[in-house]
């Protein structure tokens, strides 16, 4: 594999990373392995990330601004039905999609990785911000208290998952929670 030119090298070190943490934990990988794998000397990485926390958090923003800009063109949209119930539901689908790289990005953040906690902090803080106000457009219940409660969901259906808990079926889950909230339209 070639060497990468210098402005592609953090796409290259990200891709790397999720094809490392698709296989194995954040804790199991090292800046060495994840160097090895984006075929970059250990230098350059550390050149761009100092730790692993600070490339986890790249590759989850990375996901989470295409994840905004997607709500923002869906929800805009006026061929779609946003509907309530049709917003949750996109919202907790698509951030239960990544399940594994949230899970990573909290695991960490929880562990220790002060950084990494308030970044996700600050991003949480954002998303509930902007889903508050497109619920707020839609219906005239407390969009702040739905806001949250979908972004919990959301942590809460990862976590399931991570537990490989059989007894929760979340395609059901999602699907019943938007029959309830069709009661909650304007």
């Amino acid at each position: 594999m070639a060497a990468p030119r210098k402005e592609d090298v953090k796409p290259v070190i990200l891709n790397a990373t999720q094809v490392l943490l698709e296989k194995g934990t954040l804790g199991d990988t090292s800046l060495a392995d994840i160097a090895k794998k984006a075929g970059v000397s250990k230098g350059t990485l550390y050149y761009h990330y100092k730790t692993k926390g600070e490339i986890l958090f790249d590759l989850a923003d990375r996901y989470l601004s295409e994840q905004w800009d997607d709500f923002i063109r869906w929800t805009d949209d006026e061929a779609k039905d946003t509907s309530l119930p049709r917003l949750v539901k996109y919202v907790v689908e698509r951030d239960t999609a990544w399940a594994g790289l949230r899970m990573h990005l909290l695991c960490e953040a929880q562990a220790g990785d002060e950084v990494l906690r308030e970044k996700l902090v600050r991003r949480y803080g954002e998303f509930h911000q902007l889903i508050s106000s497109r619920i707020a457009q839609r219906t005239g219940v407390s969009a702040e208290f739905l806001a949250w409660l979908t972004l919990l969901v959301s942590d809460g259906i990862i976590v399931q998952e991570a537990m490989q808990n059989g007894a929760f079926d979340r395609n059901g889950f999602i699907a019943q929670s938007a029959e309830i909230l069709k009661g909650f339209n304007k």
